[in-house]
């Protein structure tokens, strides 16, 4: 009798082990009321897109493996995104998300005089400036407009891109990426400025989801050899005698 539950034990716990090392589980909370389970949670594997929702106790099930990256997200809560070191259960507990509305500064918007005078009734643009000198040799419109429209366009691009600049630095930092991915070692400098979101990379995807771009640099930095683990010295440019 006791050989056969020997046998019968080595038979199960490899399938068992098997299925824990390619499933995650556990439950979900709202953060306030950590008593409160959430039904109706989306849970997804960012990295296979596999998805599952969590039933009316909070439980949850998906499949998952060590370094994937898997969101939790429900409507009226914040997102939370986990980078997978291990596959033991997992509590997950959601903020719920706060909306803040921003007021819009009226006094900084600039009119056009092409509008005219906006407490006229009748409406009228007003007319633009013409220059009827006979030296010119006839009318001249004056473009001054055009131009400082163009410097007023090329700031505000200047400013958008300090404003990414800014959301980069703030979210981009040493201690995210060790809470997210548990860097290790004292090469993460060089791992930021290999991999630091760019602007153009920012604007196409928003809101830029950084703990997704985060885990596939970690994957990307932890295949590279370890000579290229920093960003290379620039050359010197060649000077002439």
């Amino acid at each position: 009798m006791l050989k056969k539950l020997t046998i019968l034990l080595l038979i199960i716990v490899p399938f068992q082990l098997r299925a824990q090392n390619n499933t995650l589980t556990g439950n979900i909370f709202e953060n306030d009321n950590r008593s409160s389970a959430l039904q109706g949670a989306t849970i997804k594997n960012l990295t296979t897109n596999a998805f599952s929702l969590s039933d009316k106790d909070g439980h949850f099930a998906i499949a998952a493996k060590i370094g994937d990256l898997v969101s939790f997200s429900l409507t009226g809560f914040q997102t939370d995104t986990v980078y997978l070191t291990k596959l033991f259960p997992k509590n997950v507990y959601l903020r719920v998300q706060v909306n803040n509305l921003q007021a819009v500064d009226i006094n900084g918007i600039k009119v056009s005089p092409m509008l005219g005078n906006l407490g006229n009734p009748d409406n009228k643009p007003a007319a633009r400036q013409v220059d009827y000198s006979k030296e010119r040799g006839g009318m001249r419109l004056n473009l001054g407009y055009g131009k400082f429209r163009k410097q007023q366009y090329k700031i505000q691009e200047l400013e958008e891109t300090e404003r990414y600049h800014e959301e980069i630095t703030k979210n981009f930092t040493e201690e995210y990426i060790k809470a997210l991915v548990k860097f290790e070692g004292p090469g993460i400098k060089d791992f930021m400025s290999l991999y630091r979101p760019t602007v153009d990379q920012v604007k196409a995807e928003r809101p830029f989801n950084y703990a997704y771009h985060t885990s596939r640099a970690y994957q990307a930095w932890l295949r590279l050899p370890l000579d290229q683990r920093k960003l290379q010295p620039l050359t010197k440019p060649k000077t002439g005698n």
